[in-house]
């Protein structure tokens, strides 16, 4: 069987992995993600939102993969196959990222409220045996129900908005909040199975080779 590394802190990604047949390993890449986005950002002042999103996910998947592979390439045994991710929704125009304050996240909620984002979410798979990587960005439209004061202050109290893309979920408290989406539900959650699937196969490797029976 072969062996999946996911790069992420997730608990939703790694459940999203174990519930479609795969218990990945998990290691976290020690980035300065804060100063990858500004850098990239200031070198690209004339992107548009969508572009600069989408950009910026690539970048922070890519280099979070690449970063565990510097590790994990002298290691015996060795993963198959390391899986950077990372999301951001895109809103109105304007990049939401986490908000990690209760003030953030009420601020973003309330300008959220009836309204529809587009969660972009990057994904870089790298073969750890021949160092090949793919990559891409999976994105789904997001429409957010008209939300109460009370439903805003109840769901920052649950501390679950302060710490993810967006400040929502859709497979948590947040989730009677998401009226409908237009893609991949599992690309909102943090990692596309689809396009996983995919990218593993254009490496050479089919996502059935990692199922855990």
């Amino acid at each position: 069987m072969k062996t999946l590394l996911l790069g992420s802190a997730s608990p939703a990604r790694r459940q999203t992995l174990i519930n479609a047949g795969i218990t990945p390993l998990v290691r976290v890449a020690d980035l300065d993600e804060d100063s990858l986005i500004e850098a990239f950002a200031a070198a690209h002042p004339d992107l548009d939102a969508r572009t600069l999103a989408t950009s910026q996910v690539q970048l922070l998947a890519t280099s979070k993969a690449n970063a565990i592979y510097d590790v994990v390439r002298t290691h015996d045994p060795q993963p198959t196959v390391v899986v950077g991710c990372d999301s951001m929704l895109e809103m109105n125009g304007v990049i939401v990222g986490k908000p990690h304050t209760p003030e953030v996240a009420r601020e973003r909620l309330r300008a959220m409220s009836g309204q529809v984002g587009a969660l972009h979410t990057g994904h870089c798979i790298i073969d750890v045996e021949t160092g090949q990587h793919a990559e891409a960005v999976s994105t789904a439209l997001v429409y957010i129900s008209q939300l109460t004061n009370a439903e805003i202050d109840a769901y920052i109290a649950t501390e679950e908005p302060l710490h993810v893309a967006g400040s929502f979920t859709v497979d948590g408290f947040g989730g009677p909040f998401v009226e409908r989406i237009e893609g991949d539900y599992h690309g909102i959650v943090g990692i596309s199975l689809p396009l996983v699937r995919n990218l593993l196969h254009e490496l050479g490797h089919s996502i059935t080779e990692f199922w855990k029976l």
